[in-house]
């Protein structure tokens, strides 16, 4: 069992073929979650996650569409009354274009979405991009459980998430990035593994799109690094996962 616990095949690159590539994934026992980006991607994960024992969503508002999309809370708490909805995310901060022009935008609503998983009883799913300073800056004063999304930080950033009680996803980020350090040093108990499907495809897969069937390799090579069995990797993912997301 294999537990992809980032996917976006609610996207449209997916609005074709979902219940094919779902249906693919299961029959290798791999569990999703489907991450919302603003209110309709949102939606659309939980209309999908409520066909399927074993896919799951998450409800939130991106960083990227602070500036175009205000947080509604009142409507992301009704799609949290589905009990498929098991966290808020993704949801965070992103310098990689305007930051400076929307960073206190971007900063309001990812404190309004922090509230409103504490309210709900949620873990939360943190997109950080180019902006880890600034991340653990504000994390600092909330004690909330969640993973930071497809990391990207040093070691010592790393650290200071683990130490908060974060979980790291580890996803094809690391055919770009040199991230073996940050992998063999922490603790597999504190790893999840993802594909942010359809980016950040494997070499592996072969094929340009990305989906939930390939975080095979994600694991594979995570066992690799940490020269530790496969298995033992699938085993224990899947075990963070339905810790911290209560599946």
């Amino acid at each position: 069992m294999l537990i992809d616990t980032h996917a976006h095949l609610n996207f449209n690159d997916f609005r074709n073929d979902f219940d094919k590539v779902i249906k693919a994934s299961l029959a290798e026992d791999i569990w999703m979650i489907n991450v919302g980006s603003n209110y309709e991607t949102s939606k659309r994960a939980v209309e999908i996650a409520e066909k399927y024992n074993e896919v799951f969503a998450a409800i939130g508002l991106h960083p990227i569409h602070a500036g175009d999309e205000n947080f509604d809370k009142e409507k992301y708490k009704e799609l949290s009354r589905s009990d498929k909805v098991v966290a808020i995310g993704e949801i965070g901060l992103d310098s990689f274009k305007d930051y400076g022009l929307f960073k206190e935008k971007q900063k309001q609503v990812f404190l309004q979405q922090l509230n409103l998983a504490k309210e709900l009883d949620l873990p939360v799913i943190i997109h950080c991009r180019m902006a880890h300073d600034d991340m653990l800056e504000t994390l600092k004063d909330y004690q909330i459980p969640g993973v930071i999304h497809c990391f990207t930080g040093n070691w010592e950033q790393a650290k200071q998430y683990l130490d908060m009680g974060f979980y790291l996803g580890i996803n094809g980020i690391i055919y770009k990035r040199d991230l073996k350090e940050v992998i063999k040093k922490t603790p597999l108990e504190k790893i999840l593994i993802e594909t942010d499907s359809p980016y950040l495809t494997p070499p592996q897969a072969g094929v340009e799109r990305n989906e939930p069937i390939f975080v095979k390799y994600i694991a594979q090579d995570i066992a690799k690094i940490k020269n530790i069995d496969f298995q033992k990797v699938a085993e224990t993912t899947s075990q963070n996962a339905r810790k911290l997301f209560r599946i």
